[in-house]
């Protein structure tokens, strides 16, 4: 082929390539590569309306763009690595990088709903580590791997055009990191530059930012040190006019005004970096391509739909005597009849069109009555709160639990269990390297089994919808949880019905059952969702009225526009976490839902006050114990015993963990008090003959031989003491090699002078050399011990002699 012809198949690759792709990736990859020049800089040649490219050749040169942001550099730059992707960028702050690509699909998936797909991967490589798996190599995606792909698909989700169901997914790639600045905030970043110069359908691009609180004072993308004592850990995504488009929050029970305050400075730095990401498109010249067909339902069938099923729909969203099992059936049943006559009337539509326009028929109507109505589907107004039921000590054998109902949202079994600080979760090396936390001695596991809402499903592992509701939960109850505490705590969280708002049900159980186990919290935490309907100005798109609803319904929650959860304190505010279904909203309205729910926050501490308003004194009786036992390093080889056996033994046997504090301390977990009692006999048995003497330096004590060998003889001064060895050089003034050279047998008594113990390794020192030089010596005699005291000393009883 000609060289026109090569540099505009490089340059159109989904036209050109457009039948090789559909063969298979392999053969279009091995084109793709053949096809590109060999100067290294895509081309794009010829018209191509479907991508909506100028004919003409358009050169893709590596641009970088600097910010500043918070008094430091970060730098956006893009078309320099990754462009076969439809947009690709990298961001630095400092020395850490990420690259985030951008591909997406021209031919239509066939779901029913926008395939996003954000994989966030941690490289061992990019903080210079190994990974420690068996394989050394990265496996599975970790908890943090999960959760910050949830933030990210979070922050860019809302801005794709409605119903733009192409498959499309945003990988993200630590190039490097360097254990100062966190890479998740680039992660966000890099995805809204690589969307921004795609020509893939998105109304961004946003900025992101993490906002610390360290002493009073705000700061912007803080470092791992001063991360390390800052109260606050939020980040916002922001879009242009200062809009809002994502929050997620962690604080030390931070004031309202504080917190609001940090939202603000952050939103104010995320424009920064929107301006410079629109810079960068600018230079690029980014034309976004004609999309082949968004679903969307017609108007003409949305208008019959209307028509058929209006007044019966309305009829159903406004008796507020069904519940929601109720509710829905009423809805399909409806549902149903209309869509069998669209069906007949609109033969030729298809079904996504006719299943779309009931949808918009239902939430037209659903929103309507809050709207203008001022009405909501179980008849409560807008900012009351469900009816709230609570239990606590569910089950006398668990170490706490608690029942946590609201409406037909129930999460029973929010147990707590207790364990021994060995049992905390160990972080991976990169969230290590970047955050400096090893262990984590507190967690919360949320469960969401399928009969929660009258369904059937697989009963699997944990899916990232029950990860990030259990981070959730475990956020707003982390910082009551005191850091002294002797045990790794486990909340688990079964929700077993329903009905909206599980994950702040979760935080209010949780709370009952650790107050229930005895874990004396600071205080207690509540937590609540508030949901938010919008009538929007299409042709400016800006909102014109809005209605805050405070507790929302699983179905207020589907067809409104927010979710808006916050956890707290009476005194403060622990977590904040906000998704949204509009591409922003002014800050106005997130400053009234914090005001809205930090009202009904309260209410409810008030109602859970009435069951249980304080941690219990004590912990159950049949809960774990810790103890502390000292051992002298001249015990702790008798203790230990060969190869650890004594501790193996005792582990296996009586179920308790060992752990070592320092040089001369354990710390003793029992599951239960029987287990740390048959631990005490167990340290008894072992220790019984080896007990300590107080041995007075430079004496002269009675020894008795009670074995000989080549390097020395072993020698007891008391009875039941461990035989200690007496070195040949020790045992006189001449060299000797052996012991029977001296004529010493087994049972034979000589006198030997002590000199303290080795200081690293407590062996007791002795010589019988030293004796024989004329000097005066005080002979000691040692009696028999009986007892021995954990972890102490007992006194001891001595004769002398002259």
């Amino acid at each position: 082929p000609s060289t026109g012809v090569m540099a505009a198949a490089a340059g159109c690759r989904r036209v050109s390539l457009g039948g090789l792709a559909a063969v298979g990736g392999g053969a279009s990859w091995r084109w793709r590569r053949r096809l590109l020049r060999p100067d290294a800089r895509v081309l794009r040649l010829g018209p191509d309306p479907g991508r909506g490219v100028a004919a003409g050749p358009v050169p893709v040169p590596c641009r970088t763009v600097t910010v500043e942001v918070g008094g430091r550099k970060m730098e956006l730059s893009s078309g320099k690595l990754a462009r076969f992707a439809d947009g690709s960028a990298v961001v630095q702050l400092g020395d850490t990088a990420v690259m985030v690509t951008a591909v997406s699909k021209t031919k239509p998936s066939a779901s029913q709903f926008m395939p996003l797909v954000v994989d966030y991967r941690q490289k061992a490589a990019a903080a210079g580590r190994i990974p420690t798996n068996y394989l050394r190599r990265e496996l599975g995606s970790t908890d943090k791997e999960i959760l910050t792909s949830r933030v990210i698909d979070r922050s860019i989700r809302p801005l794709f055009p409605v119903g733009y169901f192409y498959d499309t997914q945003i990988l993200c790639n630590l190039l490097a990191v360097d254990g100062v600045n966190d890479p998740d905030i680039l992660a966000i970043n890099g995805a809204s530059a690589a969307l921004a110069l795609s020509d893939i359908p998105w109304n961004g691009p946003i900025g992101a930012v993490r906002v610390g609180l360290v002493d009073g004072e705000t700061i912007i993308n803080p470092t791992r040190k001063q991360m390390s004592s800052s109260a606050l850990n939020l980040v916002v995504a922001g879009a242009p006019q200062n809009q809002v488009v994502m929050l997620e929050a962690t604080a030390e029970n931070i004031l309202q005004q504080d917190f609001c305050h940090a939202i603000k400075v952050g939103v104010k730095h995320t424009q920064q970096i929107i301006q410079g990401i629109e810079q960068l498109v600018k230079e690029r010249g980014v034309v976004k391509r004609t999309v082949q067909k968004l679903f969307v339902a017609p108007e003409e069938i949305v208008e019959c739909a209307k028509k058929l099923a209006f007044n019966k729909i309305y009829e159903v969203f406004t008796d507020s005597s069904h519940d929601k099992i109720s509710r829905d059936e009423a809805i399909n049943k409806i549902r149903l009849e209309t869509e069998e006559q669209l069906k007949a009337k609109f033969p030729e539509a298809e079904p996504y069109e006719i299943m779309e326009s009931f949808n918009v028929v239902s939430k037209d109507i659903f929103r309507n009555l809050v709207l203008n109505e001022y009405k909501r589907c179980d008849g409560r107004d807008l900012t009351s709160l469900r009816d709230i039921k609570c239990e606590v000590n569910m089950f006398k054998m668990l170490h706490g639990s608690a029942l946590f109902q609201r409406g037909q949202t129930q999460v029973v079994l929010c147990t707590v269990t207790f364990d021994s600080i060995e049992s905390s979760v160990k972080s991976d090396v990169i969230s290590t390297a970047v955050s400096g936390i090893k262990d984590k001695n507190f967690m919360l596991h949320y469960e969401f089994p399928p009969y929660a809402t009258n369904e059937i499903g697989k009963v699997t592992g944990m899916n990232r919808r029950e990860l990030g509701h259990g981070a959730l939960a475990e956020r707003a109850l982390k910082p009551i949880i005191p850091q002294d505490f002797p045990f790794t705590i486990r909340v688990t969280s079964e929700v077993l019905e329903s009905n909206g708002s599980s994950s702040m049900a979760s935080a209010c159980g949780g709370s009952l059952a650790l107050m229930d186990a005895g874990v004396p919290v600071s205080s207690a935490v509540a937590g609540v969702a508030i949901g938010l309907i919008t009538k929007c100005n299409l042709e400016k798109g800006d909102i014109e009225d809005y209605r805050l609803l405070t507790d929302i319904l699983g179905i207020e929650d589907y067809y409104g526009d927010m979710d808006f959860k916050m956890a707290g304190t009476n005194k403060g505010i622990t977590a904040l976490q906000v998704d949204l279904k509009l591409p922003g909203i002014p800050m106005k309205i997130v400053m009234e839902a914090i005001q809205q729910a930090t009202a009904a926050k309260r209410e409810i501490l008030q109602i859970m006050n009435q069951t249980l308003a304080k941690p219990r004194s004590n912990r159950k009786e049949n809960g774990p114990v810790v103890e502390t036992i000292h051992v002298p390093l001249s015990k702790r080889l008798r203790f230990i015993g060969p190869g650890a056996y004594n501790l193996k033994k005792l582990q296996a046997q009586t179920g308790v963990t060992l752990s070592q504090l320092d040089e001369e301390t354990y710390s003793v977990f029992a599951p239960t008090p029987s287990a740390m009692h048959e631990a005490r006999e167990f340290i008894r048995e072992i220790c019984k003959d080896d007990q300590e003497v107080n041995l007075e330096f430079g004496a002269v004590y009675t020894a008795t031989i009670t074995e000989i060998r080549d390097s020395g003889v072993m020698v007891k001064l008391y009875p039941n003491m461990t035989p200690v060895l007496l070195h040949n050089s020790q045992l006189d003034q001449r060299k000797i090699k052996h012991p029977s050279a001296l004529g010493l047998e087994v049972g034979q008594e000589i006198q030997v002078k002590y000199f303290g113990r080795d200081p690293t390794d407590g062996r007791m020192r002795l010589s019988r050399k030293i004796l024989q030089s004329p000097a005066t010596t005080v002979l000691k005699t040692l009696t028999d011990k009986n007892s021995i005291v954990l972890g102490g000393t007992v006194p001891q009883s001595s004769t002398s002699s002259q």
